[in-house]
């Protein structure tokens, strides 16, 4: 193993160390007073009790799916035989990202609400480095990882015939990745809807019906709406981006081993280390940027995004200069060109968040509009939201189709040539872009992670009586959670749409390892060539992917309908969990004698445990969704079906999702913008129009939407694993 390698592991273990000494940092300051220690405490209980029952239901799920993988491994000799375990590691890694991430924001609550009532700044700073915890425990767990995968399959694995060790290496190391998405599809899905539900019928009941402030520890749904922003926004992002990262370097690193053949057989394993070392390196920049993030007492929203903006930017910067320096060591054939395709990884990255803090951010004129159109009622505030979205998915779909366009061309031999014979550099341009996006993501998911940590420090503070100063500095820290929270989802989305990409290409460089290594057919001829020695467009050709192919067409239509049946069902999942709630309230507010005056507490744990069960009654069906339909595409139309599923489900989604995400980020701003006194204020009919086009915004940006980018790359991933199916027992 060569020298540079072991950059991967210290990387991992430098992340998780400042995860550490950041989380026992949060720890140490203040919790405030015994009521602020109460609440959290509340919180706390809340979201360990949920995560504890979600798991059960995964580990069910994950030992019904470890034990059909190796009857496909052992029994039908069409799995690979690491994979049932590269499953169950990829799963388990997942979900102690979200666990480790949702136990520091827990205990972050309270302590930046005191911090709040010291300054600006310092519940900035705290709510910013609990985040870190976040995002740096996240990409540390991915490099740990793959490291030690990498090395114990680099030990097992003979070199047989030259190069193809190096591809069974990388398309046994993509499968753990299968084992992520599939845990962080149920952590988004069930944390959507167990948030959603609570926030529904916390702001129906309490902000319209009853008048009361939100979190006011008079609503019954307090406590579990504080609980979902935790297991929804933390717990689930945080197992979300694990797998986006996992995927993206794996997937990178595969069609490295693939292009890098033949006359380039000698930079094959640089090929396969370039994307995590840049991931490594990225690491390293990302701890030094979140040191740069602070703000001044009396900051506008303008002045804390910059603040954010910095470090991030700050982030992206130092890994343009460093992934050259390790291009240039790797000494990869057209290292330059590669660079670029990483450059405008980057470069769509910072382009796909300016342009959803652009429409989702009460500073700037989309929101704005969306809270004037409060005026005339909740229809028009409605309408206004759709039709924002609905634009604002125009300006990333073109940064991706620029970035696709760019990053390919870029990593081709003669830069921009298009010549079938180059198609595997292009590919790998442009999985490496994908890695350019997501190599700075340890900062990235620290901004995404702060959002619900200072919502909860402004739900804290409420609940706790503080003073309006304090509750005018979390209100602030809060507002700009929203965006940057928005701007993650965005964020997330982009580098789903690459990673997706990635994979459907990896998905040919598996089917050959199936043919060379699992069937042991190499000698099939493809496209006239012995597998063996076929490449990426052989297969194609094989396999007739082709338009006037109807197996594609169909294949691609049904991509579509999956994207817009697993929306409708978690929407719908949102509704019927949301009923519960609002009968639950409105049952205490009639039923509880003395709540509205204060004298009286609520029956938090009732809420808590309806939001549970509807959330893991609901999560089932639409996840399983997700694993069933390539499965079942692959039986009846094979590999063509197949394809055409990946495309239809990728373009449908990534469209989907970003529409969903600003809608609902836009409507959440607008309501901010008029409690912040614009438009009458709180409690006029304006801002009761806005909380309803909040109400109606919050599935679509918390469960719908961030599901969705999921749903994009587990379907992708569970065709990758589940190949064998395709090219063995396909109908048609």
């Amino acid at each position: 193993m060569p020298g540079i390698f072991w950059l991967m592991p210290v990387s991992a273990l430098l992340a998780l160390g400042f995860a550490y000494y950041f989380f026992r940092q949060m720890l140490s300051a203040d919790e405030g007073t015994d009521v602020m220690k109460k609440i959290a405490l509340h919180v706390r209980r809340g979201a360990s009790a949920y995560l504890r029952q979600q798991y059960k239901v995964v580990l069910i799920v994950f030992i019904i799916i470890t034990i059909i993988f190796s009857i496909m491994a052992y029994g039908l000799g069409i799995q690979n035989p690491w994979v049932p375990f590269a499953f169950l590691t990829g799963g388990a890694f997942s979900g102690l990202a979200g666990f480790f991430g949702m136990r520091a924001a827990t205990f972050a609550s309270s302590r930046v609400a005191n911090a709040c009532r010291t300054s600006l700044n310092s519940g900035l700073k705290l709510a910013f480095r609990s985040g870190a915890v976040m995002g740096l425990t996240v990409v540390g767990l991915v490099l740990l990882d793959i490291s030690i995968w990498f090395t114990i399959l680099n030990l097992a694995i003979p070199e047989t015939t030259v190069g193809i060790k190096l591809l069974t290496i990388t398309a046994t190391m993509l499968t753990f990745g299968m084992g992520a998405s599939t845990q962080a599809l149920f952590a988004r899905v069930g944390g959507g809807i167990y948030t959603k539900a609570a926030d529904v019928g916390a702001d129906l009941v309490g902000k319209v019906e009853a008048g009361i402030p939100e979190d006011d520890p008079r609503n019954p749904a307090t406590i579990a709406d504080n609980v979902g922003d935790n297991v929804g926004d933390v717990a689930g992002m945080g197992a979300d981006l694990f797998e986006s990262f996992a995927g993206s370097i794996l997937a990178t690193a595969l069609l490295g081993a693939a292009a890098y053949t033949g006359d380039y057989i000698d930079n094959q394993f640089n090929a396969v280390l370039a994307p995590m070392m840049i991931a490594a390196v990225g690491t390293l920049l990302s701890i030094f940027g979140v040191y740069m993030v602070k703000t001044r007492e009396g900051a506008t929203q303008k002045d804390l995004l910059k603040s954010l903006g910095f470090g991030v930017n700050f982030s992206a910067f130092l890994i343009v200069i460093f992934s050259f320096i390790i291009l240039y060591l790797l000494r990869l054939p057209n290292y330059l060109g590669l660079w670029g395709s990483i450059v405008v990884g980057l470069l769509a990255g910072i382009g796909i968040g300016q342009s959803t803090e652009y429409y989702t951010a009460s500073a700037y004129k989309p929101t704005k509009k969306i809270a004037a159109s409060s005026q005339t009622g909740p229809a028009t505030i409605i309408i206004s939201g759709i039709g924002t979205g609905l634009i604002s998915s125009a300006i990333p779909l073109l940064i991706i189709a620029v970035a696709i366009t760019l990053a390919y061309g870029f990593a081709t031999p003669t830069i921009f040539s298009f010549d079938r014979a180059d198609i595997n550099f292009g590919l790998y341009g442009i999985a490496i872009a994908s890695v350019g996006m997501l190599s700075t993501l340890g900062i990235t998911l620290a901004t995404d992670a702060y959002g619900p940590i200072a919502d909860n420090a402004g739900g804290n503070a409420e609940m706790a009586h503080l003073g309006p100063e304090v509750r005018k500095r979390t209100d602030a820290l809060d507002s700009l959670g929203n965006t940057t929270a928005a701007t993650g989802k965005g964020f997330a989305i982009g580098s789903a749409a690459l990673t997706a990409l990635s994979l459907l290409a990896a998905y040919f460089e598996e089917i050959k390892m199936m043919f060379v290594k699992f069937l042991n057919q190499p000698e099939t001829l493809i496209n006239n060539i012995p597998a063996k020695d076929a490449t990426f467009i052989d297969f194609i050709y094989h396999y007739e992917i082709h338009l006037m192919n109807a197996r594609v067409i169909v294949g691609i239509l049904i991509g579509v309908m999956a994207v817009f049946l697993f929306s409708g069902m978690t929407m719908n999942a949102v509704g019927r969990a949301a009923q519960k709630m609002v009968d639950e309230v409105r049952r205490q507010f009639r039923e509880i004698k003395g709540i509205m005056e204060g004298k009286t507490e609520p029956d938090y744990a009732r809420c808590v445990e309806i939001s549970t069960k509807g959330a893991q009654h609901e999560m089932l069906m639409p996840s399983l969704l997700a694993l069933l339909i390539p499965i079942a595409v692959g039986l009846i139309f094979g590999v063509a079906g197949v394809t055409g599923l990946l495309i239809g489900t990728t373009s449908a989604g990534f469209a989907l999702a970003i529409f969903m995400a600003n809608s609902g980020g836009a409507w959440d701003n607008a309501k901010k913008f008029i409690e912040e006194g614009n438009y009458g204020g709180k409690g006029s009919e304006n801002h009761k129009a806005a909380v309803i086009g909040d109400t109606v915004g919050d599935p679509f940006k918390d469960t719908s939407g961030p599901s969705l980018n999921i749903l994009i790359k587990l379907m992708a991933m569970a065709s990758v694993v589940t190949v064998g199916i395709a090219v063995s027992f396909h109908l048609l």
